[in-house]
């Protein structure tokens, strides 16, 4: 199950604008323009929220790796890579 989006959610009807070469072209090679659509926002919406996951956590992990450079990994005197 995805945690980005519910899908079991009802569709929606939208009103869209589009570049009309591109609509024509996707219709001749039958695209589905919804899923395409919907692809597309589950990327968008993944990367925008990547995004703001790293500004909202770039103290706690810039603190964690300045900890690390000081006192090392509790597993550095057993790695053998």
């Amino acid at each position: 199950m995805s945690t980005l989006f519910d899908i079991s959610a009802p569709k929606k009807p939208t009103n869209l604008t589009v570049n009309s070469d591109l609509l024509n072209q996707a219709k001749d090679l039958k695209m589905n323009i919804s899923s395409v659509l919907e692809s597309a926002l589950i990327e968008s919406i993944k990367k925008a929220k990547k995004e703001v996951w790293i500004n909202e956590n770039k103290t706690a992990m810039k603190d964690y790796n300045e900890k690390i450079k000081e006192y090392g990994l509790f597993s550095d005197e057993i790695r053998t890579f």
